[in-house]
């Protein structure tokens, strides 16, 4: 008999792979997530039932006696319907960052990537490099892979039956701790979700737990500090390190740069993809890859779903762009990426959580002055799943304050709607318009609306 399992907040991105990954597996997989019992997510619904996940509401009522276990994701709280009817049946509970790892851990050569902004990306283009190659790789991920959007299900894994898997580790619970990888890859340690003290005993940890090497970024201080007997470097500044890209130069359709004297071309902009790139690159030379290969590979590579994609362009050269940035390295790095080009930005951000608002807000706001120029607007509704009771301690309106005392001509706008509306009188010829923002599922939608209405 087919075993099986279920899902709770099955249309998050690291939650919907591993339910897909479980599916290949063998395993009847079903699944709840309150937005689409709410009717939103509709493409994310249309997706895991086409791939064959069974679809059940978020009331407790789709978790019967014969499972083997309920994941859950960490955002779910313990009051949850669906936990507390698993606990009634003495269902096993497992969180998402266990199954993970234990998923991980089946295979012999794992690459685990690590690190505060880039993760996703180098996580991907590992898998993408793999792929090519012919090595049939297993990879999870955080994100929707575009080279992949023609499978069916969701796009945030790749499944092969070899013995690679790759697989982005998050630090934000200190669940990076479990993994005991053959390689750990830590791309940058800043400021999210925790103490930075925190995060270096975490990542200290991580690679630690390495069983054959790890590789790190060379340009980053904390990053480049961690030690192990096998340390690989990477860097787009530094000449010393292992690997080392230069002649980097911006271009409208991505980025050029040169490794070793050979020239190559990503379909991606910033500086910080071509550092992804290396990294991506120094993980596949430490399992046997040729580095040249890996680079050559990775000049189909098309990038994430909302990292820096451009939804389109309109007839007045207004363009559109959808990016996940959501603390203080990753707003740098993707709105200095923007600044290389010609055009007035125009950007919401909107803060994914109160408890980021609380730690990192006063960063982020010292970013959009170092980064924004006088004639850029920043727009910031109130902040996403913010409650006005347990939350009025933190506004958006404080995180806009924030970024007014560094100089940003910044403007509070409660919600999206208002945001559009001003956005929609006051969009010149050539402007790029940029929506940021995590967690919020409507974001993508937002975007190409709002490019429509322009």
């Amino acid at each position: 008999m087919m075993k099986k399992v279920a899902f709770c907040a099955v249309s998050g991105n690291g939650m919907s792979a591993l339910a897909q990954i479980m599916l290949k597996k063998g395993y009847e997989v079903y699944g709840s997530d309150v937005s689409f019992d709410e009717g939103r997510d509709h493409a994310n619904k249309k997706a895991l039932t086409a791939a064959g996940i069974k679809l059940i509401p978020q009331d407790g009522s789709g978790i019967t006696d014969d499972l083997e276990f309920l994941c859950v994701s960490s955002a779910i709280q313990d009051n949850n319907p669906d936990i507390l009817a698993a606990k009634s049946k003495n269902i096993p509970i497992k969180k998402r960052s266990e199954l993970l790892a234990e998923l991980f851990h089946q295979y012999p050569y794992n690459i685990a990537v690590g690190g505060t902004s880039g993760k996703t990306t180098t996580t991907a283009m590992i898998g993408f490099i793999l792929d090519r190659l012919g090595k049939k790789p297993c990879m999870i991920d955080g994100g929707m892979l575009r080279d992949y959007d023609t499978q069916v299900g969701l796009p945030n894994f790749i499944y092969n039956e070899g013995d690679i898997c790759v697989a982005e580790a998050d630090e934000s619970d200190g669940s990076i701790r479990n993994y005991h990888p053959y390689i750990a890859l830590i791309n940058n340690i800043s400021h999210d979700h925790v103490s930075l003290d925190e995060l270096v005993a975490y990542f200290s940890d991580f690679a630690k737990h390495a069983r054959h090497g790890i590789v790190v970024n060379a340009d980053c201080p904390l990053a480049s500090k961690l030690q192990h007997k096998n340390k690989f470097t990477f860097s787009i500044c530094n000449k010393n390190a292992d690997i080392f890209a230069s002649d980097i130069v911006a271009e409208a359709n991505g980025v050029r740069y040169k490794l070793d004297g050979k020239e190559f071309h990503l379909k991606l902009i910033g500086k910080f993809n071509v550092a992804n790139a290396l990294a991506a690159i120094s993980a596949c030379m430490m399992i046997g890859v040729d580095k040249f290969e890996a680079a050559n590979a990775l000049q189909e590579f098309t990038g994430i779903k909302r990292r820096l994609e451009i939804a389109g362009t309109n007839e007045r050269n207004i363009t559109l762009i959808d990016d996940f940035a959501h603390n203080a390295s990753k707003i740098e790095a993707s709105l200095s990426a923007l600044k290389e080009y010609p055009g007035r930005l125009i950007v919401m951000y909107q803060s994914h959580k109160p408890f980021s608002a609380r730690t990192t807000g006063e960063e982020d706001g010292v970013v959009f002055g170092k980064v924004l120029g006088k004639e850029d607007i920043l727009l910031m509704p109130e902040i996403y799943m913010r409650d006005p009771v347990k939350d009025a301690d933190i506004s958006g309106a404080d995180l806009v304050q924030f970024a007014v005392n560094n100089g940003v001509n910044a403007k509070f706008l409660e919600t999206k709607d208002k945001v559009r509306d001003f956005i929609l009188k006051n969009a010149k010829d050539g402007d790029r318009i940029v929506i940021m923002g995590a967690r919020d599922n409507s974001l993508p939608d937002f975007s190409r609306q709002l490019l429509k209405d322009l």
